[in-house]
């Protein structure tokens, strides 16, 4: 045991003073700012498809991409912003509860549980003290209710709906998607609108990486990387 800021802590002791003056999570608020210098990344959602997309940054010369979008499940595929190792970890996570869930009860997982599931995960490293992930996941889907789209957070916080954007300049790109976005979308207007806030929020023509999961099939897939065009 040991006395840090006045308060003896423990391997299991819960810290009080991460806490800031105003009631907020100090770490969390770290962890969202590392989120917001992430990739800008995208999701969209309409009755028929679900569709998410990222920004992939510049890399060293002769250094391939990190990858950006993921395969979770035949049905669900996710995306992220902030670190790259806590994406990944995340990712890889989520892979094995889908995994955990299609052993345990011979059927997919739906996509509200797995959104649940990181959701608590995440939680869990607000209340000890370790670090929180500093990455937030999109996850999209299809299941026995339906295309999902969820947006989930280091605090634990998880959102569902229609439009979401998260990293770098992510209320730009937002903004775009909240003035433009409407159920009736195709798959091509999606991708042209997703493109379009990314190019916005970056002011330059992005090289993008994108997945989507459709009502028809079910089967979650990644598509070619494309450069937007102006």
């Amino acid at each position: 045991m040991s006395e840090i800021g006045g308060t003896a802590v423990g391997n299991n002791t819960r810290y009080p003073y991460y806490y800031g003056p105003e009631g907020r999570l100090v770490l969390v608020d770290s962890a969202l700012e590392a989120v917001s210098r992430g990739s800008t990344t995208i999701g969209i959602k309409t009755p028929t498809f679900a569709l998410i997309s990222s920004h992939i940054k510049p890399t060293k010369a002769l250094v391939e991409p990190a990858e950006k979008i993921f395969t979770i499940d035949q049905h669900i595929g996710a995306t992220g912003s902030g670190y790259i190792g806590d994406i990944l970890q995340l990712i890889d996570e989520i892979r094995i509860a889908a995994q955990r869930h299609r052993l345990s009860y011979e059927s997919p997982i739906d996509v509200n549980s797995l959104a649940k599931y990181l959701s608590s995960y995440l939680h869990n490293y607000t209340i000890y003290a370790v670090r929180p992930q500093a990455a937030s996941i999109i996850i999209s889907g299809r299941d026995q209710t339906g295309i999902q789209l969820y947006q989930v957070d280091p605090s634990g916080t998880f959102f569902h709906g229609s439009g979401f954007a998260i990293g770098h300049y992510s209320d730009i790109a937002l903004d775009v998607l909240q003035r433009e976005y409407n159920p009736n979308l195709s798959i091509d207007e999606a991708i042209t609108l997703s493109n379009k806030a990314m190019e916005k929020a970056l002011d330059e023509r992005p090289l993008v990486e994108t997945g989507i999961v459709t009502a028809t099939d079910g089967v979650f897939r990644k598509l070619t990387n494309t450069q937007t065009n102006k």
